[in-house]
């Protein structure tokens, strides 16, 4: 039998703080479902998110929400913020690089190829490495700037494609060894990633979705549900289900206090 979602779900409820403190350090709180069962992403089964949101759906505030969780848990983030100010709250945390304009965003993704590599070298020795989520907003829109940023400097010689988008794709292949994941806001479809890298996202959130964007991103889980024009309210697709869930909702503010005290130590 289920029961109707809550209206909101957030962050100062009721011992939900002390619920997700709990979690093992694989595991973020995505929301609630229909029948009241936590839904989660769990990085060491499902490595890589995909969150996708027509403007005002809540994408930016899920990527935020989820990278808390982990950041908690001991985790490093690489945050990819092309506004610049989309991801102000994780400025200034120890264990977060905060990178904005093509130029860094560029220099980023190259470097964390060499960090994937370094860390595949380890041949799974990786209990003291801490995990790395790799935040990429407006992904595909900073896929296509950083293709033509690629083009203003490539030499003759030099590989056609973007040393930076062939970064992340090789962590969207590999990365799960190296436990690197990417959370991803966008289609990932006109970005320029490679079909394969397009699915290794194991978990997909949506919301305020077209029945055309449920088709691309979503086939396996059946016809396209009713989207929902509530703040909060997705659809998370794992296992060929999807789950209408109510998203589990933190600001900025909360986010950074709950930060404040995480361990020490840059990427």
């Amino acid at each position: 039998m289920t029961t109707n979602l809550p209206t909101l779900l957030r962050f100062t409820d009721p011992g939900l703080r002390e619920q997700l403190e709990a979690l093992p350090d694989s595991t973020a709180l995505i929301g609630i479902s229909t029948d009241g069962t936590a839904i989660a992403v769990d990085l060491d089964t499902a490595p890589h998110i995909l969150v996708c949101t027509a403007t005002g759906g809540g994408s930016t505030t899920i990527l935020r929400t989820i990278t808390a969780q982990f950041l908690h848990q001991g985790a490093h983030a690489l945050v990819l913020d092309p506004k610049l100010v989309s991801h102000l709250w994780a400025k200034g945390l120890p264990t977060v690089t905060h990178r904005g304009n093509v130029a860094g965003i560029h220099d980023a993704l190259v470097n964390l190829a060499d960090e994937l590599q370094r860390r595949i070298d380890l041949d799974g020795d990786l209990d003291d490495v801490p995990r790395l989520m790799v935040v990429l907003d407006q992904a595909d829109t900073t896929l296509r700037q950083l293709t033509r940023y690629w083009e203003t400097f490539r030499q003759k010689d030099d590989p056609k494609k973007s040393p930076a988008v062939v970064a992340l794709e090789d962590v969207l292949y590999t990365g799960r060894q190296a436990r690197i994941h990417v959370l991803y806001n966008g289609r990932a479809v006109n970005g320029g990633l490679a079909p394969a890298a397009r699915e290794q996202f194991a978990t997909v959130i949506l919301a305020r979705f077209t029945a055309n964007t449920w088709q691309r991103l979503a086939p396996i889980a059946g016809p396209a549900p009713k989207s929902s024009p509530l703040p909060g309210r997705v659809h998370v697709v794992q296992d060929s289900t999807a789950h209408p869930t109510q998203a589990l909702l933190m600001t900025d503010a909360e986010a950074a206090d709950w930060l404040a005290a995480t361990a020490p130590g840059e990427i």
